[in-house]
């Protein structure tokens, strides 16, 4: 019986039609013998726009639920994902050759690794692609250190929560993503990294594209008032997981 991870991504009638190409190149990833891929896509809310651009493929799981933003979407998909590790891969972004098996390598190769996180390009309208500084070294992330960074640098960590390749059972732990507007990302991120420790892979391991229409884009997503909020709440919740000390893997 095949090992199998789990790729989950949410998406609304907007970015729908990005997932053919989300879809294309997830098939050019290569695992190692005796793992498969499944892909689960959870539509955030109910609509006639996603279905007609979701891949024909067996290995394809499509759902709707009401819509909550991509956190809750994401939290639903857990229901249909049956597998040891979950890679996110939001519905306009792309996964770049061998992005799948290095995440999987890391985190098979040490069980105290809890989640693995990778180097992001933009993905420009024109094809282009874009880095920014500020990579961490390559190997081991330690428990608190994007936290650290986080705090230190204007609330923008060092790794890329839209890159996360994760143990199934320790999102669970965690409650999946946090019920935020947005940055429940980056809430789940320093959750995991309050509790476990991470991995960061120097190689590209996602194409982020830049798009008008992304959410991230929108003129809500930068509210002040909002985003202190949300930051507040981020915060607070890594605080508070590190103070009580539950730790992955569990001790004894």
């Amino acid at each position: 019986m095949p090992r199998r991870l789990i790729i989950v991504t949410a998406v609304h009638a907007p970015s729908a039609h990005y997932l053919p190409e989300a879809y294309r190149s997830i098939c050019r990833q290569e695992l190692p013998e005796g793992w498969e891929w499944q892909w689960v896509i959870q539509e955030d809310g109910r609509s006639d726009e996603v279905a007609p651009h979701v891949p024909d493929d067996e290995r394809v799981i499509f759902r709707q639920g009401r819509p909550g933003g991509p956190g809750v979407a994401r939290t639903l998909a857990l229901a249909h994902a049956e597998g040891e590790y979950l890679k996110v891969l939001d519905a306009d972004d792309q996964l770049p050759p061998g992005a799948l098996a290095r995440d999987l390598a890391a985190l098979e190769g040490d069980r105290s690794i809890g989640w693995a996180t990778s180097r992001a390009l933009d993905l420009l309208p024109d094809g282009s692609t874009a880095g920014f500084p500020g990579d961490p070294e390559p190997g081991p992330i330690e428990r608190g250190a994007v936290l650290d960074f986080w705090k230190a640098n204007g609330f923008r960590a060092q790794v890329h929560p839209a890159t996360l390749f994760v143990r199934r059972d320790l999102v669970l732990a965690l409650g999946g993503w946090m019920a935020l507007p947005a940055s429940e990302d980056t809430g789940l991120l320093l959750a995991l990294n309050a509790t476990s420790r991470g991995w960061f892979t120097p190689e590209v391991g996602l194409l982020y594209r830049k798009w008008p229409g992304q959410a991230t884009g929108q003129a809500s997503h930068t509210d002040s008032a909002e985003r202190d909020a949300r930051m507040a709440v981020v915060e607070a919740r890594a605080r508070e997981l590190a103070r009580f000390a539950w730790r992955y893997p569990a001790a004894g």
